[in-house]
């Protein structure tokens, strides 16, 4: 290898060692691939096998993310979690110490030094260690912007800037709008085994699908506006017979407001012991929470309704404007109640039982806000139908696609939204395979 490229691998395995606060960005399989490419490059064995393999496995990383290693770099510095990032969601930026802020700019020149040795510049340079006559294929892919305009704009800002060290100020505001780490990635997410995960592909139900439950949608969305607007929002109790819609209208959300700082969490009612928990973590963040608990009831006694009623009822810890709970149930009385529950006088028994029974029975009253979905009659099931054909652009005489809802109903599984739903799915699959549309695997 030749001095000059020598010099510059050693330079940029100087720069990856000194950074202070965002070592993480390169702590994936695209970073590591990187750092590992630059040391097979200045330590090129005898025959460059180890120095090809890296090269190809550095390819083959930004092949799995379908970015390029500009691309890659920005979404990392912008979602990443640090001291600097995640107390710039808290604090302006003034407020911020000038320590940190200036630990913030050395790093973000170090990664602008990266930033600069593309994937075309690493190619000749593993040419030239492992005496090839061509350079590698370069991993390219034609720039088609990130995920959301507002990391676009800023990656713009930053290959505009002479020196990245400039950008610190934006970035702060930046994480302070928009977070960081897993919730600056997704929008949907979960919770399993005491953490957090990203669910990429959410269900894309909208609001303008759901037909038949206009008054409670419409309270349910100026309760999530206010939650949005940083008011006070009430915790939600969505009841009702099965398949009305309830889940969908509460996933829906999410994509109405897409692009806002409105995340949808689901819990599983297994990990509702975790709420407090997962209640501080989420509190001190800029996003807007919706804890959701779907198909909701309790045994006597169990652990997740002592844990929900704390979330609902409050606790010595403030609660934090910026979640709410939304739980759907089948059941308007959450706890299952028994004949045997109610109180005779008997020796041994609780004196002041019917208070017991009561407690029980008015849990769902903690809830602020109760939205009830009654059954489908044949109208609401028509209705449906018709609205969901509608959208759907089924051409079906009315009439027919009438009386073949009607019987898909009374075969399946009764009148309801989901009901509906899945016969217009049917009927527009099986349109589609008798126009040839749809080809077979």
């Amino acid at each position: 290898m030749d001095n000059q490229a020598n010099a510059g691998v050693q330079f940029l395995q100087r720069q990856v060692s000194s950074l202070l606060l965002y070592q993480s960005v390169l702590q994936t399989e695209v970073g590591n691939a990187f750092t590992e490419l630059l040391q097979s490059i200045r330590y090129t064995d005898a025959d460059a096998r180890g120095c090809l393999q890296a090269y190809g496995n550095y390819f083959r990383s930004l092949a799995n993310q379908n970015q390029n290693w500009e691309e890659y770099l920005i979404t990392r510095i912008l979602r990443d979690e640090n001291p600097f990032s995640q107390l710039a969601q808290r604090l302006p930026f003034t407020d911020l110490p000038s320590c940190l802020v200036t630990a913030a700019q050395h790093d973000l020149q170090v990664l602008q030094n990266l930033y600069e040795c593309s994937s075309a510049i690493l190619s000749e340079w593993v040419q030239t260690a492992a005496h090839l006559p061509i350079s590698p294929v370069v991993w390219y892919r034609e720039q088609e912007g990130l995920e959301r305009e507002e990391e676009s704009s800023l990656m713009d800002e930053l290959q505009e800037l002479d020196n990245w060290a400039d950008v610190v100020p934006d970035l702060a505001v930046y994480y302070q709008q928009f977070g960081t780490g897993i919730f600056a990635q997704y929008q949907a997410l979960g919770w399993q085994d005491g953490k957090f995960f990203g669910i990429p592909y959410a269900d894309p139900v909208n609001l303008n699908q759901l037909v038949g439950y206009e008054s409670q949608r419409d309270a349910l969305v100026k309760n999530t506006e206010f939650l949005l607007s940083g008011h006070v929002a009430l915790h939600v109790l969505l009841y009702g017979s099965r398949g009305s819609g309830k889940s969908s209208l509460v996933k829906a959300l999410l994509n109405h407001y897409s692009g806002s700082k409105l995340r949808l969490l689901e819990v599983a009612k297994s990990d509702l012991q975790d709420l407090p928990t997962i209640i501080q973590e989420l509190h001190l963040l800029p996003h807007k929470f919706i804890i959701f608990v779907d198909d909701l009831s309790f045994e006597e006694d169990d652990d997740a309704f002592k844990a929900l009623k704390v979330v609902l009822e409050g606790s010595i810890i403030a609660r934090p404007q910026n979640v709410v709970v939304y739980a759907t149930s089948n059941r308007r009385h959450l706890i299952r109640e028994f004949f045997g529950d109610r109180p005779a006088p008997k020796d041994k028994d609780e004196i002041q039982a019917w208070d017991t029974m009561q407690e029980k029975l008015s849990f769902s009253d903690r809830f602020g806000l109760t939205l009830t979905f009654e059954p489908a009659d044949q109208n609401k099931y028509l209705q449906i139908i018709q609205h969901l054909a509608t959208q759907a652009q089924i051409t079906m005489n009315p009439e027919e696609l009438e009386f073949k809802a009607l019987q898909w109903a009374t075969s399946h599984n009764g009148r309801s939204g989901r009901t509906a739903r899945q016969f217009i799915d049917f009927v527009k699959a099986d349109l589609a395979l008798l126009a040839g549309d749809a080809p077979l695997a």
